[in-house]
This record gives structure tokens, C-alpha cells and sequence, in this order.
């Protein structure tokens, strides 16, 4: 977290990966489910779309986690997915009320 923006939480379904917290996901279109955003996807999730708010090890099975759909981050913080980099996502994360900014390493 990185300042005093409303931050909303809900709970969501990640569809695979073991992620961190800072995790930018992306959402799969067909399921509704979320994966690390990768900016080469075809399935929906080349689109960033929230915060993971927690550690999830979904590597085996789908899990159910907290992520944030709104807030101010530390981008030093994030854990990107293939192809994005902070100034790929800033714009469009704007947009959805995610701010991101520079505030400690």
C-alpha cells in the first residue's frame, strides 16, 4: 500500500500460479477467474484489473484470495507478469481507481 486512496477489497478466485502479495492480475474472460497479467495473453488477462492483497499458492488447485479493486500502491512493490512494466500498466490501472507511485524501494 502506498497511501490513504479507498481501498476495495473483494475475494476472488485465482486460477493458477503461486503469486505474492502486489501480485497485477489480470482477469481470464471465459471463466471469470484470475492469473498473474501477462501482456502477450489471449484469454483476457493481458488486461491488469486488480491488486492480490496476499499470498496464494494456486499452483495445484484454483483458491480463493483477497485482492484490491481499488487503492494507491507502491509500484517499486508490484510483481509484474510477463511484458508489463509499470508504465505499460499506469494508464489503464488509473482508469479502474488503482494509483500507483514511487514512494520506497
Amino acid at each position: 500500500l502506498a497511501g490513504e486512496y479507498p481501498r476495495i477489497e473483494r475475494i476472488i478466485t485465482i486460477a493458477s500460479g503461486s503469486l505474492t502479495k502486489g501480485a497485477v492480475l489480470g482477469r481470464i474472460t471465459a471463466s471469470g477467474k484470475f492469473v498473474l497479467s501477462a501482456s502477450g495473453a489471449s484469454d483476457g488477462s493481458k488486461t491488469p484489473d486488480a491488486i492480490l492483497a496476499e499470498n496464494i499458492d494456486a499452483s495445484a488447485e484454483d483458491k480463493q484470495a483477497v485482492v484490491y479493486f481499488s487503492g494507491e500502491f507502491n509500484e517499486n512493490a508490484l510483481q509484474l507478469g510477463t511484458g508489463h512494466t509499470v508504465e505499460s500498466i499506469r494508464a489503464g490501472l488509473r482508469s479502474k481507481s488503482i494509483f500507483l507511485r514511487s514512494n520506497q524501494s
